[in-house]
């Protein structure tokens, strides 16, 4: 049944690992069963969960970062994609206050600058009464956040559920349900986060959401978490800049934050390409490389020689190029397997990417080059091996403004580095196009305005 109103909330968890993804897909394939409008949001800098916000809802997924991202770009995000009426269901990262720094950037900084309030997810596998005091903490802690109600994950049954709704009452949070243990309900994963989408089975999430509408009461979550009021930002005037951008878009490439690519086309337009099956990339004045899983198809990726010769002869052009993480590797001369098999790159960049002694790298990323600064997240097993230094002045910094080593390569009219940018603040990506393309980018732009005097 549809619904004339609008509910937002935040799914958090009092730590990770308690099952925020599998309850937020569950309730959101609920809701689109109802015929109630999904927007869905992600806190933080990951890019597959909201993959699978945007195929179950059907509704294009955001990242709400405030450590990437000023709180004014964030409320404004999220503002202008809540739907009139529908439901606004945002998944939190790690635990509800695990930040870069404290709260920095947490789940709770989110609830409390979005003004929604909390439902709790807690992993009950192990415990009863004990939910009682661990409830009673988190509603208590911090008095601007709103913990509208808990659902426990992981329930034996309903006597066991019994157990931990009087230990929810006695905390004085409203215990909404709970999803049973099932092994029916694990969703398979790798060492970046989940299998993406088409590689999960999507049967799990019609049963988590059979089991969701069974064991939970939908219509009182919707009640609790009402919201009265939805005040819509203005959109950025369009720019009269016809930018043609060729993103690559496949089984290889497809980490690409919402933002950024609302901000390609902010100035002109986007065509998506696969590195993987197209021969050629498309016309275009910028070439955007994002992250992925370059090295699951890094055969394929070797075999399309034509793409990388076009690829090559771009660059030979002299036309822009930003390679992220996943990207880069692509440009370098080679990938390199756990068991040392080596494939052959685009070799732009004199560089092999490695996962023969494989090493997590984590983390917030801040890349200060003179007066600007770049925001962005680092995640990636692989090493990079055979590089040469920048030769431009660039300095790194973690989210605690520790230095930290991460190539940046720029030469050949491309950038290229580990880090996945963010560049959905308005102004951001064209703040970034001048300070590394310059005169290229102030040509293009010359021309686009010329164009508009023309007409």
């Amino acid at each position: 049944m549809k619904s004339n109103k609008t509910s937002a909330f935040l799914i958090a968890a009092p730590k990770s690992n308690s099952g925020k993804t599998m309850i937020s897909l569950a309730l959101m394939k609920t809701l689109v069963n109802r015929g109630i409008t999904v927007q869905p949001f992600k806190c933080g800098p990951d890019y597959i969960d909201p993959m699978y916000h945007t195929k179950i809802a059907g509704r294009t997924s955001y990242n709400l970062d405030s450590w990437m991202a000023s709180e004014e770009h964030v409320r404004s995000v999220f503002e202008k994609n809540i739907p009139s009426s529908g439901v606004a269901v945002v998944e939190g990262v790690m635990g509800l206050f695990d930040g870069a720094q404290k709260d920095k950037g947490s789940s709770a900084n989110i609830a409390r600058l979005l003004n929604i309030p909390v439902i709790l997810v807690v992993d009950a596998a192990s415990m009863a009464y004990s939910a009682a005091p661990l409830l009673f903490g988190f509603k208590n802690f911090d008095e601007n956040i709103a913990l509208a109600g808990v659902i426990f994950n992981k329930v034996s049954g309903e006597s066991h559920y019994r157990f931990l709704k009087e230990a929810a009452e006695d905390a004085g949070v409203e215990s909404l349900g709970y999803l049973p243990r099932d092994e029916r309900l694990l969703v398979k994963s790798r060492h970046l986060g989940l299998l993406l989408p088409n590689e999960n089975n999507q049967e799990l999430f019609t049963t988590a959401a059979e089991l969701v509408a069974k064991h939970i009461d939908i219509d009182r979550l919707l009640e609790l978490t009402a919201k009265t009021e939805k005040t819509a930002p203005a959109n950025p005037p369009k720019q009269d800049k016809k930018l043609a951008i060729a993103l690559a878009h496949d089984e290889a490439f497809n980490f690409s934050y919402a933002a950024n690519i609302d901000a390609m086309e902010q100035l002109g337009t986007v065509t998506r390409f696969s590195p993987v099956h197209d021969k050629t990339i498309p016309a275009a004045d910028l070439l955007w490389l994002p992250g992925g899983y370059p090295e699951l198809f890094a055969r394929q990726l070797a075999e399309n020689t034509t793409m990388q010769q076009s690829i090559n002869e771009f660059i030979e052009q002299g036309k822009m190029v930003i390679a992220e993480c996943g990207g880069m590797m692509y440009l370098g001369k080679e990938i390199i397997d756990e068991n040392g098999k080596r494939e052959k790159m685009c070799g732009v960049f004199n560089i092999s990417t490695s996962f023969e002694n494989k090493k997590l790298h984590l983390g917030y990323r801040q890349i200060n080059r003179d007066d600007f600064k770049l925001k962005g997240h680092e995640f990636h097993y692989s090493n990079l091996i055979q590089h040469e230094p920048s030769s431009i002045n660039i300095e790194v910094k973690n989210a605690r403004g520790i230095p930290v080593e991460m190539p940046v390569l720029i030469s050949k009219n491309c950038w290229a580095s580990y880090m996945h940018i963010y560049l959905g603040e308005e102004g951001k990506l064209e703040q970034f196009l001048a300070k590394n393309f310059g005169e290229d980018w102030q040509k293009k732009s010359a021309l686009t305005d010329q164009k508009k005097e023309q007409i």
